[in-house]
Formats: structure tokens, sequence, C-alpha cells
């Protein structure tokens, strides 16, 4: 039976490499997300036949107990809050990982060897950091706290000395095993640091905190998976986290950013205006337009791109740009998407709204490819993207945007930007895009703006 299982580990481990590869392109994706699940479900059951369960009742609760709660969820859940689901999967996750490695620790304690006590040591101070960075993160996605970054004065010193504190106590730990009164010290410290770090990272940072997350929790997964021998976990969080990882370096260069800058930089602290300094636009004025505007200059285009953000996603507005783009092709306008790496709140939010909206695979443009075609489109729509659309990242060194990628919307013939207010993006800055004088600002809520352009197209 038990060279049976490891052949069933195989066959997860398989499923596990072969649904990275699905999950790396929108048309694929779902097929990836079912073979994850299939090598989940092989693994599990592989794995309670292999090892003699010691209390059926205990193991029965958890199931019905999980079921409870994830059934909901997964049902439930509208695509708009996938994020925050996302970090709650890490929080779990990593919390569930911590919590296995301290009774480890306990239950091997005092025969415990040096190699097993270091790999738990980073296993833990890994899992209770992730998971208390992941409910931070949860919270400000959620509007529970503040999006902005908690900054002070020597912040990345006081951050930086937690977790060199919460080492300190691990390497102690290793040398010293037998002293238990030293880990819920090492936990807390982790967990206070894991609380530092993302209060200070802006809302606009958020996609690549999330990857740089679930890099944290896989590692830690991996790392328990040596000290249990257990071939599943370790692949499975090498693959977790070697994917966060490669996506955090993917959503870092998107924003042309490094990761200590992501980390430690506090992007999002003030509200940059254009003349240089905190506050408004500096007395600059900008032109509001009507839906009616809008749908007259749509009757005269050939080319309509959407560019969609956070605010399509608040707005629950995919489903209305969807309509608007089909009587926009039923009248022989060619229509696309332009995505942008970090537009939303994770890694493929833009994706899986508009793929929710049955929005074909082939529209969909990636941030790259889309850009040298905005000088020839004559109208851009913009739903809710204010940071990946900001020209300052362009022209303006004082900016804390310059040098990121953005979308060239600017270059098209007419920017359409619907939007609630003049606030600033996540990241806190001014988009110079409002002033522009190709630039149509549409203000109000962009399901109502969007509802009320079909019903001026349809009069047309």
């Amino acid at each position: 039976m038990s060279q049976l299982f490891e052949y069933f580990y195989v066959v997860a481990i398989a499923f596990f490499a072969i649904s990275i590869r699905g999950l790396s392109e929108v048309k694929t994706a779902r097929y990836g997300n079912w073979l994850a699940a299939a090598g989940m479900t092989v693994a599990i059951g592989a794995t309670l036949a292999a090892y003699s369960v010691q209390q059926i009742d205990l193991l029965a609760l958890a199931i019905v107990v999980g079921a409870i709660v994830g059934t909901p969820i997964a049902l439930k859940v509208p695509m708009t809050a996938v994020p925050q689901r996302t970090a709650v999967s890490h929080a779990f996750g990593s919390l569930a990982v911590a919590l296995i490695g301290t009774a480890e620790y306990y239950q091997r304690l005092p025969g415990i060897d040096p190699y097993t006590m270091t790999v738990l040591t980073a296993e833990m101070i890994l899992g209770y950091l992730t998971f208390m960075g992941s409910c931070i993160a949860f919270a400000k996605l959620q509007g529970l706290i503040p999006g902005k970054p908690f900054v002070y004065g020597g912040r990345n010193f006081v951050s930086l000395s937690v977790l060199g504190v919460a080492i300190v106590l691990g390497i102690y730990l290793i040398a010293n095993p037998t002293q238990s009164f030293v880990l819920p010290f090492m936990a807390l410290f982790a967990i206070a640091f894991g609380f530092l770090l993302v209060m200070a990272i802006g809302g606009a940072d958020m996609p690549t905190v999330i990857a740089i997350l679930n890099s944290y929790a896989g590692m830690s997964a991996a790392a328990l998976g040596f000290v249990l021998n257990n071939q599943v976990l370790i692949v499975a969080g090498a693959l977790d986290g070697s994917s966060g990882f490669i996506l955090a370096v993917i959503m870092s260069q998107a924003m042309n950013r490094s990761f200590t800058n992501v980390l430690f930089g506090g992007v999002g602290a003030v509200v940059v205006s254009s003349s240089g300094g905190p506050g408004p636009a500096g007395g600059r004025t900008v032109a509001a337009y009507t839906v009616d505007d809008v749908a007259s200059i749509l009757g005269d285009a050939r080319s309509v791109v959407f560019v969609p953000g956070y605010g399509m996603a608040v707005a629950q507005a995919q489903f209305i740009v969807k309509e608007i783009a089909d009587m926009l092709e039923a009248k022989g306008i060619d229509v696309k998407y332009g995505i942008h790496p970090v537009a939303g709140r994770m890694p493929g939010h833009m994706n899986v709204l508009l793929a929710e909206a049955q929005v074909p695979y082939d529209q969909l443009w990636e941030m790259d490819r889309i850009n040298p075609i905005f000088p020839e489109t004559d109208v851009v729509i913009v739903v809710g993207a204010n940071d990946v659309t900001n020209p300052a990242a362009r022209t303006r060194p004082d900016s804390p945007l310059f040098g990121m990628p953005i979308m060239n919307v600017d270059k098209a013939k007419t920017v359409v930007f619907i939007k609630r207010s003049m606030s600033p993006g996540f990241a806190g800055v001014e988009n110079e895009l409002f002033y522009l004088p190709n630039t149509m600002m549409v203000f109000g809520d962009a399901k109502k703006v969007l509802a009320d352009l079909v019903a001026a197209l349809k009069n047309q």
C-alpha cells in the first residue's frame, strides 16, 4: 500500500504542474483550475489511505466545517471580491501550516534534531507573518481599514528590527530546542512584522503584495513538507512559492518597481498634484461631458478600446461594458479591451471579470500589445483605471509613478474617462490625463453611466 500511494502522489504532482501551465492563459484557466482541484483530491485521498487515522470523528468534523465555510464562499462571493477571498485563503493556509509546525515542534520534544528544528523555525516564522500580512491585506481590500499606507519616521527600521528579533529568537530556539517558552515570543514577533509590513503598503501595490504573500505561503508549506517527509506538500509548496515569486517579479516590472520599493516604499502616502506638491489640482479645471456627448462621439468611431480598472470591479459594470461592446460591434466598430498587468487588486483581476461577462479571449489585449495601436484608435473608454493610465508615469520625474509602464491611452484621438470624482487612485497621485484636451470626463457611478450610455446608443 505504501508504494501504491506514492504512485498516486506522482499523479497529483503531475496534475499540479500541468495546472500551472493551464492557469497561465485566460482561455485555459478553467481547465487549469479543474486540474489543480483534481490533483488536490488525489493527494488528500492517497494521504488518508496511506496513514492510519487515529480519530475519525475529528477528521469528519473538519471536513464538515470546511464544507460549511467553503461552499458559500465558492458560490456566493462575487468576482469583484476575488482579491479579498484570495487574501483570506492565504491567511487560512499559512495559519494552518504554522499551527501544524508548532504542533510538530511540541510533539517531537525533547529529541528534536537541529535540521528539523531549523526547518520548523523558518516555516513557523514565514507562516505566522504571512497569516497576519494576509489578514491586513484582506482588511485593506475590503475597506475595513484605510487602503493608504501607514507611514511614520523610521518605520522601516522598526519593521526590520521586529523581524530581526523573531529571527534571533528562532536561532536561539534552534540552538536550545528544549527552551519551548521562546516559541510563543518568536511567533508574536513574526505576526507583528507581518502586520507592520502590509500596513505600510498602499492599495496600489496590492497585486504585488498578494503575489508575494502567495510565495511566502508556498515556501512555508514546502518547508513543512520536508519535516513531514511528504513529497506532495514539498512539490505543491515549491510550485506555489516559485509561481508566486515569478508573478511578483512580473508585477514589479509592470510598475517599474523593485521588491524593496514595493515592500518599504510607502507609495500612496500623499496626494501628489500636478504642481508638484500635496493637495488639489493647482487651480486647473476639467470639462465634464454627458452621456449623450459620448454617444455622439461613438457614433462616428471606427475603433474603440475599453480600458477597465478597479472602478469597473467596484461598480460590477463588466456586463454592461460587454453589452455596449456588442452594440458597437453590431455597427461595424472594431472593439478591443486593453489590460494592464496590475489593473485591479490582484493579478489577472480584469481578465477574470471580463471572462465572467463572456468577453471573447481574443479581444483581451495585454499592455505591450495594445499600446502601439492607441494612436490609431478613435475612442478609448477608461472605466475606473486611474494609476495605470496616468501620463505622469512618463513625464514627471517627481511622481511616485514615474517609470511605471502605463496604458498609453492619452495618445488616442479621444479618451472617455468614467469616474465618480476627481479623487486620485490608490497610489495617491493625481491623474494628468484628466486635464488633456482630448479627454472627456464623465462623472458618476460606472454602472449607471454605462447603462445610460446603452440607452443613448439605442436612441441614435
